[in-house]
């Protein structure tokens, strides 16, 4: 039996509380979740920080650092060796540092630490560019954090890495003092405004270089990857105080200086691309062929051993030549090669193959620039880490470490590493990674909440450091040092190198408030402690990570919580609960009802980036059905069964507000909401449009498919169009079109009072839902006859919905983009095009493979299309856009700020809904690009 126990959240002082919101006005957050929520990161390290500081600018960082509280930078939160974890205070440097400014036609970048490599290499990418990192970890990890790791990856070596192309930064140091190192003055900036730390550096610099056993350990360190300690190759290799200092904060992990702008020199973005697995019948084959490989010029080559292979297999998109495979001892090496054209490429691959043939593979080599095969082989290398995640028993923690070894010593290091995972029983622990860098990853899962367990662990980590600098390898190569492996960097580089780290931190932070205890920590335990534990709490979201990969693409990131977080104060809740805390339990589950479940969009975005394919949606429909009253429950159900006459309802109710003064509209509707809730009554505001038409029956003698009108359609009018008077709407539009093709689709009757379901199953109300499945299956079986015709819907969310409501019946759903896109456009004349054409992709589309579609389409009718580098789910989610407007609206801040840059000829979606949320951010009329194509076919 749980009794109660003292709380599991230490109480905030409130003067620090106070003086954080005087440098920062209303940046401050201290709620239970607020402070939860930042405890998690993808480390397996939990420290509860005092509070959440999100400054405006580097200004109002520059004056948190002079207020003296130990601080930790937090940003993409993807780090995995603890350095983003603390007890002090987190500064969120995400939200408000994602500027990205491209330079010199794309040969350099500059960039806040807020955007994640994707964003710049998409930006970079249409000037034929990337970043030189490249981490896999790239759609959520930031330049931030990238700076902070000094990250590499799969293709960069340590010759592109972020130490061989930061060109330079605007540093904020401890003191408050902003240094741009770009600037030519710089160094004599840095020498007046921080006399000590200059002369500390131009001390140590002399220091190392006066030391030969120094020089020697330097240059043998860091000829391989190595992210252990401070950079001290910055001593080796620059002269001047300010290039060393803004090299040593390359790696240092927050524990330096704040990155307030990173210049970075770019490197070609080469588009040929071929790749192939190569298959030996023993490691040592593997291993024995890097050096020959390498010479033939690929960007990667990755290692996987036998154990991988195995675990690949099990992965339900493995290929078939992997499950043909019959492993025992083999090893298998992903190559890639990559130039600018294709005659280059097909003479590097002519090369390669020539290679691969004097090697002793277990089957003839093939290199592959076919996209899906290339994608399946990929799927392999990247796969690893969900399956063995998604797979791991409940309450263990997934662990992904690496190392780095000379390449001669990469066979003998496997050999051994293997040797101690089958000794202390880490079955399933693969060896996989950079194998012409020598630097390999190793996953294993392990309960740390059990004493026995921690002490399993707490002995193979021993055995691991001493097996690695036996081989005079590095602890850690990509990952930085963080919490995991601090006390370990005195072992690594000895007594002499340790202490000029010592005297690096003093110099650069002599209060010691940036990250303390990260990277330098002569505790011999810290390791050991604070460590996290994963209860068992929802069967949608126990397999969660806390990766954060699905951060990005979340609507609410920055309203109220992302996907992570709202599975991580779920676990939290359970903590309380069983820690006896029932008074924070229930602060969470208060907090939890606005921040987790009424501004979720529950779009399943989150799933598209999640490793372990998790849809947090799910867990909060079935939450939010939970809680759903017993009256609203059957009124949701009566609705189902009468769905035409709410439609028409909702319709007309909204062509009256339309017509009736908006003030009058405006209190009505607010007193409602106070009555009824905001997460009941929709909000009214004077841009919506009146009611749309009501959906009828449209029968023709030989369709081709089922056309199944969205009712969203009868609820919302269509936008305006850009010749005089209001659009037709996209379902007229449709039939325009098919009739102008000569294309037959009926819409059965009993149309009027069909929908996909989406708005029971948002909500989780799985009656209504069954109640609108049992009407709508009988009339598209009618419909269809025999013939079992494909059925198509005019808006993309309900495209989806009708995917799930028809799945168990086998039949095909199309959107009708989808539709038109194959079948429609290729018999049309285009009449009229034009110039320029914005175009909002949507979730739905994005998730079922649409967006092609919208692009031929797009492009047949417009000279130039552009998707918005920050395209984003909208946020609109059926109803959640009505009930919470601020969801939409912080959901489509950077897109509407990046389309305001410019004037387009038309703005177009996929979505009555999308188009709503557009036009309210951008003030441009969106309108269903099948509208637009009608218009551009007209005769």
């Amino acid at each position: 039996m749980i009794t109660d126990g003292p709380p599991s959240l230490p109480p905030v002082d409130p003067g620090l509380l106070a003086e954080l919101d005087a440098v920062v006005p209303g940046g401050v957050r201290a709620r239970a979740s607020d402070r939860l929520a930042y405890a998690h990161d993808a480390s397996h390290y939990l420290l509860t920080p005092q509070a959440v500081v999100t400054p405006r600018d580097a200004g109002q960082l520059a004056a948190l650092l002079r207020t003296g509280h130990p601080l930790s930078f937090r940003s993409g939160g993807t780090s995995l060796s603890g350095q983003a974890s603390t007890s002090g205070v987190v500064v969120d440097t995400r939200r408000n540092f994602r500027r990205i400014d491209v330079l010199d036609d794309g040969a350099r970048v500059r960039v806040q630490p807020g955007a994640t490599v994707r964003q710049v290499n998409t930006r970079l990418a249409r000037h034929g560019r990337k970043l030189g990192p490249d981490p896999a970890s790239e759609s959520a990890c930031t330049i931030g954090g990238v700076v902070a790791n000094n990250s590499s990856g799969m293709s960069c070596g340590i010759t592109a890495n972020t130490y061989r192309t930061l060109e330079s930064a605007v540093l904020v140091l401890p003191s408050g003092t902003m240094i741009n190192t770009a600037d030519r003055d710089a160094d004599d900036r840095l020498r007046l405004t921080e006399p000590e730390l200059y002369r500390g550096l131009d001390r140590l610099r002399d220091r190392v270089r006066g030391n030969r056993d120094s020089v020697q350990l330097i240059a043998e360190q860091y000829s391989i990857k190595n992210t252990m300690g401070y950079g001290l190759n910055s001593f080796i290799d620059h002269d001047r105080p300010v290039d060393i200092l803004l090299h040593l904060v390359i790696g240092s992990e927050g524990t330096l200086a704040f990155v307030a702008e990173a210049t970075f020199r770019t490197v070609p973005a080469h588009p040929e691309v071929a790749t192939g697995l190569l298959i030996f019948d023993h490691l040592a084959l593997a291993t024995g062929a890097l050096p020959v490989l390498v010479d033939s010029g690929p960007v990667s080559i990755e290692l996987l051993d036998a154990t991988s292979l195995r675990v690949a297999q099990r992965d339900p998109q493995a290929t078939a030549d992997l499950l043909a495979l019959a492993v025992t001892e083999q090893a298998a090496l992903l190559v890639e090669y990559a130039e600018p054209d294709a005659d280059a490429l097909r003479s590097r691959v002519a090369d390669g193959l020539a290679v691969m043939a004097e090697l002793p593979l277990a089957k003839p080599a093939e290199l592959s620039s076919d996209a899906k095969r290339r994608g399946d082989l990929w799927h392999i290398r990247k796969g690893l880490f969900a399956t063995i995640a998604g797979n791991r028993a409940p309450g263990t923690t997934a662990l992904l470490e690496d190392i780095a070894v000379p390449v001669p010593s990469l066979l003998e290091t496997c050999e051994q590493l293997t040797k101690l995972f089958a000794g202390y029983g880490y079955d399933d622990s693969v060896i996989f990674g950079h194998a012409r860098d020598g630097n390999i990853h190793f996953m294993l899962s392990e309960r740390l909440g059990d004493r026995d367990h921690l002490r399993r662990y707490a002995e193979f980590t021993e055995e691991l450091v001493d097996l690695v600098l036996a081989q005079h390898g590095t602890l850690k190569a990509e990952h930085g040092t963080g919490r995991i492996m601090a006390p370990y960097v005195r072992r690594q580089f000895g007594d002499e190198l340790y202490q000029v780290m010592v005297e690096i931190k003093r110099l650069c932070d002599p209060r010691s408030i940036l990250n303390p205890g990260i990277l330098i920590n002569d505790d011999p335990f810290v390791h050991l402690t604070h460590l996290k534990t994963a209860p068992e709490v929802e069967e949608e979201v126990d397999r969660c990570v806390e990766c954060g990969y699905c951060e990005p693409v979340c609507p609410s990131r920055d309203l109220t919580l992302t996907p992570r977080q709202r599975i991580v104060l779920r676990r939290e809740q359970a903590r309380a609960e069983a820690l006896g805390d029932h008074e924070l339990a229930a602060e969470l589950r208060r907090e939890y009802d606005y921040d987790g479940l009424d501004t979720c969009a529950a779009d399943g975005m989150c799933a598209t980036a999640c490793p372990v394919l998790i849809d947090t949606g799910q867990l909060v429909k079935r939450l939010r059905a939970e809680q759903a009253p017993a009256p609203a429950r059957t009124a949701w159900s009566a609705a189902a069964r009468g769905w035409d006459a709410g439609s028409r309802l909702g319709g007309f109710a909204l062509s009256v507000a339309r017509r009736a003064p908006a003030g009058a509209v405006t209190r009505v509707n607010q007193l409602g909401r106070a009555l009824l809730g905001t997460d009941t009554v929709p909000l009214w505001q004077p841009d919506l449009p009146g009611g749309g038409r009501s959906r009828r029956p449209y029968p023709t003698r030989e369709p081709e498919a089922v056309y199944l009108p969205a009712c969203i359609q009868t609820l919302f009018g269509p936008e305006r169009g850009f010749a005089a008077g209001d659009g037709i709407g996209v379902s007229e539009a449709l039939l325009t079109l098919c009739t102008r093709a000569g294309v037959e689709i009926v819409v059965p009757d009993g149309i009027a009072g069909l929908c996909c379901g989406t708005p029971w199953k948002s909500k989780g109300l799985l009656d209504g839902w069954s109640a609108m499945r049992d009407r709508v299956r009988p009339i598209v079986d009618a419909a269809s006859g025999p013939a079992r015709l494909p059925v198509i819907s005019d808006a993309s969310s309900c495209s989806e919905g009708f995917r799930t409501l028809l799945g168990e019946e086998g039949v095909e759903v199309l959107d009708a983009v989808d539709f038109v896109a194959d079948r429609v456009l290729p018999l049309l004349t285009i009449k009229r095009r034009l110039g320029s054409l914005a175009l909002h992709p949507t979730c739905s589309s994005t998730q079922h493979g649409g967006n092609p579609a919208l692009l031929a389409i797009g492009r047949a009718i417009a000279d130039e299309v552009v998707v918005p580098d920050a395209w984003a789910c909208c946020g609109f989610a059926g109803d959640r856009g009505l009930l919470h407007p601020e969801l939409t609206a912080s959901a489509t801040r950077a897109e509407a700020a990046e389309l305001g840059t410019r004037h387009f000829d038309a703005y177009a979606s996929v979505n009555r809904t999308c188009e709503l949320a557009l036009t309210r951010a951008t003030h441009h009329p969106y309108r269903h690009l099948l509208e637009l194509l009608d218009e551009a076919t007209r005769p």
